[in-house]
């Protein structure tokens, strides 16, 4: 590793941990400073800072097993130096633990807490020494803390989950959060065949593989930066989960369909949309901010779509233009994301009962404005990137139950190997360790005629 490789993983944990920088957003931005390190040392400060944040809780407590100081009440700086080390010690067999703590101690009197290396060599040495003798919680006597520390999941979290899912499947999600993930990337299908995406990705010695459930979707690894790539760079592949592109399937746009897409940034939904229509009909994509509508931009050039425009529109604002106009309405709201915790870590540390609680207010001021937007006979695509019934099953019952919209099957639109009870009746919920996807929740309704 280079000399400051450790100093920039300390940076980018402090940024998360204590100035709400979200993780993936501050982890780009370490990287794109240090683009001329090496592959190996730019995949190190990756996999450090998100492993670290990844599995804070149990960090947390196998360090307060050997501290005379609680984490909680330590220096910021001291936490994130012994939180990445133990992080190196306990999930990284190829760091000996003789570097983890020798690079923590010069890395605690370089920061200029010279009268901590002491402390900070102790606990270390010592978690290194008692690795395997650390005392979890009892399984049996107290299943709820077991999981939390285990999985590094908050144990309100786990309580909800298990009530609504059992303990099986709650563990399941727990323990695919924690698997590594391959980036997984939708192949344009119009315009360009696929095996000239398979050979471009093959000349740049990308490794693909085929992604479940539909045949557009991949995984790839073997890179170093996915916008090096020349597919990437053509518009031939666009980074999106296999949930989120579950929900154009959902919609199933015809030729010539006018859609609305309010929360639309960064436009993985809007540009499948317009690819799934070719060259025909129009995709109305809407967000909050211009810097939002500036990404769809430049991902409709990269694209090179005619039939998409991108504006600047609050969906908390009510378009009276837009009354009635639309063949299909997709409204992926703002969520809690619990959904997506495997690939941002962070979030299960933000998400709170009050703010999910405050989502589901928000979700339906935006959903009152939604369904104005959807002509007699259209369709309404309500998805989110979340599991619970509050953000889900709950909004979908609200639509029913004070607008003319009726649930419509997905079983025509969607793979078979995903039809479910609940498909038939409208709508999916997708679970992690149950499904080879994200944490998705999408769901079909048409407007009556009259």
């Amino acid at each position: 590793m280079t000399d400051n490789t450790r100093e920039i993983i300390l940076d980018v944990l402090l940024e998360i941990s204590h100035n709400g920088v979200l993780s993936h957003v501050a982890i780009h931005g370490a990287l794109e400073k240090v683009q001329y390190f090496s592959k190996r040392d730019r995949a190190f400060i990756t996999k450090v800072c998100e492993g670290t944040i990844e599995r804070m809780i149990e960090i947390d407590y196998i360090i307060d097993c050997f501290s005379s100081v609680p984490t909680r009440k330590m220096k910021p700086v001291i936490q994130e130096i012994l939180r990445s080390a133990v992080y190196q010690i306990r999930f990284m067999g190829g760091i000996p633990d003789s570097a983890a703590v020798n690079e923590a101690v010069k890395l605690t009197q370089k920061r200029g807490f010279y009268n901590l290396k002491g402390f900070v060599n102790g606990v270390l040495r010592s978690i290194s020494r008692h690795l395997d003798e650390i005392p979890y919680p009892d399984r049996d006597k107290e299943p709820l803390r077991y999981l939390s520390i285990r999985y590094s999941m908050p144990q309100w979290l786990v309580e909800e989950w298990t009530k609504e899912f059992g303990p099986i499947v709650t563990e399941l999600m727990l323990k695919s959060y924690l698997k590594e993930r391959p980036t997984t990337v939708r192949f344009k299908t119009h315009g360009v065949a696929r095996q000239e995406i398979l050979n471009s990705l093959k000349e740049q010695g990308v490794t693909y593989a085929r992604a479940p459930y539909l045949p557009y979707a991949y995984y790839l690894s073997d890179y170093n930066y996915l916008p090096a790539l020349t597919a990437f760079q053509k518009g031939w592949i666009f980074p999106q989960d296999v949930s989120s592109m579950l929900v154009s399937e959902a919609a199933a746009p015809k030729e010539g369909d006018y859609i609305i897409d309010m929360c639309a940034a960064p436009g993985g939904k809007t540009l499948h949309l317009a690819d799934k229509m070719g060259d025909f009909g129009m995709v109305d994509a809407r967000d909050v901010s211009e810097e939002k509508v500036d990404l769809i931009r430049q991902n409709i050039k990269r694209a090179d779509l005619i039939n998409v425009k991108a504006s600047v529109m609050d969906a908390l604002v009510h378009d009276s233009e837009s009354e009635q106009k639309a063949d299909i309405v997709i409204a992926d709201l703002p969520c809690s994301g619990l959904g997506v915790i495997g690939r941002k870590a962070d979030i299960k540390y933000r998400v709170t009962p009050d703010s999910i609680e405050s989502l589901v207010e928000l979700q339906r001021e935006i959903l009152r404005n939604a369904v104005s937007y959807v002509k007699p006979g259209g369709i309404l695509l309500y998805s989110t990137c979340t599991v619970g019934h509050s953000e889900n099953q709950d909004n979908v019952k609200w639509i029913k139950e004070h607008f003319p919209f009726d649930m419509e099957s997905l079983d025509p639109y969607l793979p078979q190997e995903l039809h479910r009870l609940t498909t038939d009746q409208g709508y999916l919920q997708l679970v992690p360790g149950v499904h080879e996807a994200d944490g998705f929740f999408l769901a079909r309704l048409k407007r009556g005629e009259v």
